[in-house]
């Protein structure tokens, strides 16, 4: 079975750091892309960035970019979310999401990802 499950969430204060980590395991479908989303009260989800694991390219929207890093550890499926400068904005539950790579727009447009973990808290004061 695919599976996801994030780790990492807590409370800061804004201008402060964390890091969500998320591990994939059972995906054999071929190459994919991974992806960090966040609901949050007013917005919904909303995809934050997203990364094409056979590529290594990156994605970002523009709120985090600059403040938001993608990193993996291959060996282990991690992917991680370096998340620095935080802002009350930021604040939402984060899944971490995972996809067939289609080419670059079908991981960007941060749709269509059928593979969920159960989020984890980020809440920033």
């Amino acid at each position: 079975d695919v599976q996801l499950v994030e780790s990492g969430g807590g409370s800061v204060e804004a201008g402060g750091s964390l890091r969500l980590s998320c591990v994939f395991t059972g995906y054999t479908y071929g190459r994919y892309c991974m992806g960090w989303f966040r609901d949050s009260p007013g917005k919904g989800r909303e995809g934050v960035a997203a990364i094409l694991i056979g590529s290594g390219e990156t994605f970002y929207i523009d709120s985090v970019r600059g403040r938001f890093t993608l990193s993996r550890d291959s060996a282990k499926n991690i992917l991680y979310l370096e998340m620095n400068m935080l802002e009350p904005e930021d604040t939402g539950m984060y899944y971490c999401g995972a996809r067939r790579d289609g080419g670059r727009s079908s991981c960007t447009a941060m749709r269509d990802y059928p593979y969920w973990g159960q989020g984890t808290q980020v809440t920033v004061s």
